[in-house]
This record gives C-alpha cells, sequence and structure tokens, in this order.
C-alpha cells in the first residue's frame, strides 16, 4: 500500500500498528495508509486523498479541522484534534487524529505520521456525561439545592456550581474558610463552627440550617444535609447537599405572623366575652344589693324605724351579694379551660418540645439557641401544658428582650439541672436589655409591663402555676447584657403527696 515515494520498510511499521495509519507528504497530501484504514472506510487510497472534500471526513468537522490542519502543515507543529470519520457501512464514529512531522537532516519535514483512534465508545460517554451533569445542574437549580465533599482532615472543599450560586460566591475563586464564614450572618457564625467541630469531632451525619447575609444585605436561609464516609484513602468524607429554603422560611414567618394575630385577636375577642360575661351576669345581683340598700336605708329612716323590713332587706343584700360572689366564681371555671392533669413531666422533653414548636419564631428574630439539659433528671409531678405555658413564656420574653439587641449575638441558653434536694431547676437565659434593679420586686406583678403593647400577666400567670405546683420563681440580672429567669418546682417523689394544681 506504500508508493515509491515511501521506504519498504515503512509498509511493514504501519500495518503492525494496532489503529489506522497514514502517511503524508510535505504539503499534508496522502501519500499512504495502512491496511486497516483501507478496511474501516471501504474505500482505495485514491480516495483518502480527497478526504475533506467525498465524505470520508464528516462535513459538520471539516470547518473546525481544516484551519488545525492548514496550520500544521504550514509551521510543522504537531496537530491533535477529534474528526467523525466515515466507515465502510455509513456509519461515522468519533476519532482523534493525531499528526507528527519526521524531517530530514536538513530540518526540512520529509514527510507526516498520522495516527487515528477510535475514540467513539469514549466520545459517547463523555456527551453522556455531560449531558447528565448538565440535567443534573438544571434538576439543582430548579430546586435550589446543590451539593458538596468535605474532607475534615485537610479542610478541603469542593461545591458545585449550584452552591457557589447559593453563596453568591465566583466559582472561580479560591474557596477559603474566610469567604464561606463571610457568608454566615454573625449571630449564626457561632452555632455554625460548633456544628463544624462537632462533624470533625464525632465523624458521623449531621444537618442544620443557617442564615446568610449576602453583600447587598439581603438574607437567605439553607439547610445543609452530609453524610459521612470514607474515601479511597480512608479518609473521612462528608458528601452533603445545601438547600436554598429563603422562601419557605419567609412563608413560615408569614404564616406564623397571621398566626400569632389571629392568636392575639382571640385572646382580645376572648377578654372581651369575659367582660361581656362578667358584666351580664354580675349587674343583675349588683343591681340588687344596690336596691337592697336604698330600701333598708329608707326603712331604718323611717318614723318610726322598720326594723323588721330593714333586717329582711339587709338579708336580701347578703343574698345578692353572695350571687355575684357566685357568679364569678363559676365564670373563672368557666374560662379556666379544662380540670389539671396530674402526671409524672420530663422537664427536658417538655422544653425540647416546646422550642420545636417556637424554632422558626426564635430564627425569624435571630436568636441562637443553646440548651444545656441535665441527663437524668428527676421528672416532677404537674401539668404538662401548664409547665410547657411557663417555658413558653420565659423563651418567648427572651426573644423579646433581644430584639433591639445588634452588636452582640442574640443567644437564648435553655437549661435544666438538680437544684436543691428533690427539686429540679430550669432556666432561661438571655443577652438582653436586662431590667433596672428596682423592677426585681415588679416583675411578677400582675399588669406590670415593660413592653409597649404589653399586658403585663405571662410572668404573674407563670408565677401563679408554679406555685401551684409547690414550686417557686425568680428572675437574676447580669453582670453583662442579659437576665436568667428560672423556677424550680419538687421532683415526682416529693410533690406526689400533696401538690394540687
Amino acid at each position: 500500500m506504500i508508493p515509491g515515494v515511501a521506504h519498504a520498510h515503512d509498509e511493514l511499521i504501519i500495518d503492525s500498528v494496532p489503529g489506522l495509519v497514514a502517511i503524508l507528504n510535505p504539503a499534508g497530501e496522502v501519500e499512504a495508509v495502512n491496511d486497516q484504514i483501507l478496511e474501516y472506510c471501504g474505500e482505495p487510497l485514491q480516495a483518502m486523498k480527497h478526504w475533506g472534500t467525498n465524505g470520508i471526513v464528516h462535513a459538520e468537522d471539516v470547518p473546525r479541522i481544516a484551519p488545525a490542519f492548514a496550520h500544521a502543515i504550514t509551521t510543522g507543529v504537531p496537530y491533535d484534534f477529534d474528526a467523525r470519520i466515515r466507515r465502510f457501512d455509513g456509519i461515522y464514529r468519533w476519532f482523534q487524529v493525531r499528526g507528527r512531522p519526521l524531517s530530514d537532516v536538513d530540518g526540512s519535514i520529509a514527510r507526516w505520521y498520522v495516527l487515528l483512534t477510535d475514540i467513539d465508545d469514549l466520545k459517547r460517554t463523555q456527551e453522556e456525561l455531560r449531558r447528565d451533569e448538565a440535567f443534573l445542574g438544571r434538576v439543582q437549580q430548579l430546586s435550589a439545592t446543590g451539593g458538596f465533599y468535605w474532607w475534615p482532615a485537610t479542610n478541603k472543599v469542593f461545591w458545585s456550581e449550584q452552591v457557589h450560586r447559593i453563596f453568591e460566591i465566583d466559582p472561580a475563586a479560591p474557596l477559603t474558610t474566610e469567604l464561606r464564614q463571610s457568608r454566615i450572618y454573625p449571630y449564626c457564625l457561632p452555632a455554625h463552627r460548633e456544628t463544624v467541630l462537632r462533624a470533625i469531632r464525632d465523624a458521623r451525619d449531621f444537618e442544620y440550617e443557617v442564615r446568610l447575609l449576602m453583600p447587598d444585605k439581603s438574607v437567605k436561609y439553607v439547610h445543609s444535609l452530609a453524610q459521612a464516609t470514607r474515601d479511597a484513602d480512608g479518609s473521612l468524607l462528608y458528601v452533603g447537599a445545601v438547600q436554598d429554603i429563603t422562601q419557605r422560611r419567609l412563608s413560615d414567618f408569614a404564616l406564623n405572623k397571621v398566626r400569632s394575630e389571629l392568636a392575639h385577636i382571640a385572646r382580645v375577642t376572648t377578654l372581651s366575652a369575659l367582660t361581656a360575661s362578667i358584666a351580664h351576669e354580675v349587674n343583675q345581683p349588683l343591681s340588687g344589693v344596690v336596691t337592697n340598700a336604698s330600701t333598708c336605708l329608707r326603712m331604718l329612716g323611717a318614723d318610726p324605724p322598720n326594723i323588721e323590713g330593714a333586717r329582711e332587706t339587709a338579708r336580701r343584700t347578703i343574698r345578692d351579694g353572695n350571687r355575684a360572689s357566685e357568679v364569678i366564681t363559676r365564670l373563672r371555671a368557666l374560662y379556666s379551660g379544662r380540670e389539671a392533669k396530674l402526671e409524672p413531666v420530663d422537664l427536658n422533653e417538655a422544653a425540647r418540645e416546646v422550642l420545636a414548636l417556637f424554632l422558626t419564631e426564635l430564627h425569624r428574630h435571630g436568636v441562637v439557641v443553646r440548651t444545656e439539659f441535665a441527663e437524668n433528671l428527676a421528672p416532677v409531678l404537674g401539668d404538662r401544658v401548664q409547665l410547657q405555658q411557663v417555658v413558653l413564656n420565659l423563651v418567648r420574653n427572651a426573644s423579646e428582650a433581644m430584639s433591639t439587641v445588634d452588636d452582640r449575638p442574640r443567644e437564648l441558653l435553655v437549661k435544666t439541672e438538680p437544684d436543691a434536694r428533690d427539686t429540679v431547676r430550669l432556666s432561661v437565659q438571655d443577652a438582653g436589655v436586662g431590667f433596672e434593679p428596682d423592677a426585681t420586686d415588679k416583675l411578677f406583678g400582675a399588669f406590670y409591663t415593660t413592653k409597649a403593647d404589653g399586658m403585663g400577666m405571662g410572668l404573674s400567670v407563670s408565677r401563679s402555676i408554679i406555685e401551684r405546683h409547690r414550686g417557686r420563681m425568680w428572675a437574676a440580672r447580669h453582670e453583662g447584657p442579659g437576665a436568667t429567669f428560672a423556677f424550680a418546682v419538687p421532683s415526682g417523689s416529693t410533690a406526689r403527696a400533696d401538690t394540687k394544681v
């Protein structure tokens, strides 16, 4: 297959190569090809010389490779490109085409050796991979979810394009720890760092939610979930997902605001109904009291005084007064809602349930919640709902006390611990504005409040509940910012005998 211009031994060399080989003259024209090319293409050598125009090379590839080929022939620089070559049955397959020049002793190019390697399967696999990556990228973008790899030992992190998009970080920028943490809301950074340290220490799955503060001062909420595994070298590797849940959180906040407003309306409506009921029910006996008192005065002022009539009128006055008292007692029982239910209560679990229900509200106000729950805490005997109402009041008050804080993290600590003998303590510590020393004795009084829209009933009601549990409630100012509100109630063993809630 080698014309006279080529050396005879070239035929043996190129026919022994496990691939498609061609020899070109210095001008780039085909001089010779091996048997593999002839078998593959099913075309004679003469047809090979017109590969750019007769369809041997796919017509769509010619405009791309022709300039590269011409440049190589002109400059003598090796070339390497991919092109589709037609098979004898008309099917095109991808080949890697590599050309290398052979120079004479004077440095001029004597011929070109060209090797064509079938890469069609690889090309199709790469195309499928690119298609899958594009599909995955589209899915990630639509679901606002990205993926990451994290090697804690070296702090090496790989983020998908969507995670870069969520954090609004240039994918070309070095992904340093400082850059990543610069997007995290300052109040959330301590909790985030604690989560990272715990993940490094425990080497187990974790998830958390964090707020991001973007360069334009907008806020995002992201949820991260990571699974602990090992790479090929046995090093700890976290494979995780990050989802932008901002819209979901904003919807939650809006819904919670509506719920809060509805709850306030319900409380006002209930208070209005209670007031109307009291006015209606008490008005009649009080009117009787006034009427009887007036009659009694007239009888005593008569000449002579009607002592017996005045005595009977006084008895009717006492009767109507008792009726008014009975009305108020009945209304109190009606609006208390239910009979108290005594049962062993795990304060740890009760507090966890309260925090879970109130967590969205706390996040909305930028509050970072920490808990320190004592292990093997003795249960208390009491009404679970009423005790949870106390915890909720304390947590809500702590959150509201930090609503104007901007110069430090809004940290809230809920802590349980054994108090004195057979007593359990729960405390709520905030970093808020605190209270004045002279207000300590007033805090638990009815209608005392420091809030513009407060009714001053929360702490008063809470203390009443705790006292009915034979416990005590108190408040303590911090030397620095904030305050601690706490209560202690007897454990079940001591409270069971005579607690009446």
